[in-house]
C-alpha cells in the first residue's frame, strides 16, 4: 500500500476539462449575445438593429435551456427567488436611486416621482418599466419560465418525449394568443410561454450531435426569414411572423452557439463579457440613457459594455454585494 496521495483519475480529469470547455463556449455565446443587446440599444434604428432584434433575446433563453438540469421543484424555485429574485429587487432599488440623483442634479423629475403612488408601477414591473429600467422585464420572466420548465422536467425528464412536444405546442399557442391581445406584462410574465418554448428547444438541442450540413440549413432558414420578417419585441409579446420568426431566431442562435465553439479572435474578452452578462443587462441601458446627449454612439457602446463589466468584477470581490447584486 502506498502512503502518498492517490493519483488523479484520468476519466475525472477529462470530464472536468470537458465541462470547463463547455462552460467556456457558453460564456463566449453570452458575450456575443450581450454585445448584440447593447448595440441594439445604442443604435435604435436601422438594418443592423432590426437584424439583432430578430434573435438576441431568444439566444439567452436558449442558452439557459441548454444548461437545464432538473432539480427538486420547490428547492429550485426557492433558490431562484432567493438569488436572482433578490438581485432583481436590489438592482431595481439601485437604479431608482441613481435616476433620482441624476435627474435631480439636472433639475428634472425622475421617471418615478409620484410617491407612494408610483410604488405600484415599480412593483408591477415589466411593461411599466421604461427608460433606464426597460430591460428589467427579462430577469423575472426568466426566473418564472425556469421554475415552470424545471417543475415540468421533474415530471417528464426526456425533452424528446411526446409530453414535451405537447407542452411546447400549447405554450407557443398561448404566447401568440396572449401577445396578440395585449402588451401589458406584469414582471415580464407575458413572455413566459414563449420563453418556456425556447428553454425546451435549448434543452433539446444539448443532445443533438452537430453535423456539417446543419450550418447550411440553419443559415438558409435563419437568414432567409429574417431578411423579410419584422424584428421581435419579446417584452411586448410581439414574436413577428407566427412560427417563422421564432424559427429564424432559433436557427441564428444555434449558429451563434457553433461560432462560440470556434477559435475566435477576442475570445477571452467575449468570455469576460459573457460572465458579466447579467450585470450588463441591468446597467447598460441606464448608461446609454443618461449619456446619450453628451457622447457619440461608439463611446456609448464602449462604456455600456466596459463599465458594467468592471462593476461586475468589483461586486464579485465582496460577499455581500455578490449575494445581493449578482445572486451568487
Amino acid at each position: 500500500m502506498s502512503g502518498g496521495r492517490a493519483a488523479p483519475d484520468a476519466s475525472g480529469i477529462a470530464s472536468a476539462q470537458a465541462s470547463a470547455a463547455r462552460l467556456d463556449w457558453i460564456d463566449v455565446a453570452r458575450g456575443i449575445g450581450i454585445i448584440a443587446v447593447v448595440v441594439g440599444h445604442v443604435w435604435t434604428r436601422g438594418a443592423v438593429r432590426e437584424f439583432l432584434y430578430t434573435f438576441h433575446m431568444p439566444l439567452f433563453f436558449l442558452l439557459s435551456g441548454y444548461l437545464m438540469q432538473p432539480r427538486p421543484a420547490w428547492r429550485f424555485a426557492r433558490r431562484q427567488v432567493a438569488t436572482q429574485g433578490l438581485s432583481y429587487v436590489a438592482w431595481l432599488i439601485v437604479l431608482l436611486a441613481v435616476d433620482f440623483a441624476v435627474e435631480g442634479l439636472k433639475g428634472q423629475r425622475p421617471i418615478f416621482h409620484n410617491w407612494p403612488d408610483d410604488l405600484g408601477r415599480v412593483a408591477f414591473g415589466g411593461s411599466e418599466l421604461r427608460g433606464p429600467f426597460t430591460v428589467f422585464w427579462f430577469v423575472p420572466c426568466l426566473i418564472v419560465a425556469r421554475i415552470i420548465a424545471n417543475a415540468l422536467a421533474c415530471r417528464w425528464g426526456d425533452p424528446r418525449g411526446y409530453a414535451w412536444w405537447g407542452i411546447a405546442a400549447g405554450a407557443a399557442l398561448l404566447a401568440y394568443v396572449s401577445g396578440g391581445m395585449t402588451d401589458v406584462s406584469p414582471l415580464g410574465l407575458l413572455t413566459v410561454p414563449m420563453a418556456l418554448v425556447l428553454l425546451w428547444i435549448g434543452w433539446l438541442w444539448r443532445d443533438m450531435a452537430w453535423r456539417p450540413w446543419m450550418r447550411a440549413v440553419l443559415a438558409a432558414v435563419g437568414f432567409g426569414i429574417v431578411l423579410v420578417a419584422p424584428p421581435l419585441n419579446m417584452k411586448a409579446g410581439d414574436y413577428g411572423w407566427p412560427v417563422l420568426s421564432i424559427t429564424a431566431a432559433v436557427a441564428i442562435s444555434l449558429l451563434v452557439f457553433r461560432v462560440a465553439q470556434a477559435a475566435l479572435p477576442g475570445r477571452r474578452m467575449l468570455r469576460a463579457l459573457g460572465s458579466a452578462a447579467l450585470t450588463i443587462v441591468y446597467l447598460h441601458v441606464a448608461i446609454i440613457h443618461y449619456l446619450t446627449p453628451y457622447l457619440g454612439k461608439w463611446m456609448l457602446l464602449a462604456l455600456a459594455l466596459g463599465v458594467p463589466m468592471g462593476m461586475h468584477w468589483l461586486l464579485k470581490r465582496n460577499r455581500l454585494t455578490a449575494r445581493l447584486l449578482l445572486g451568487v
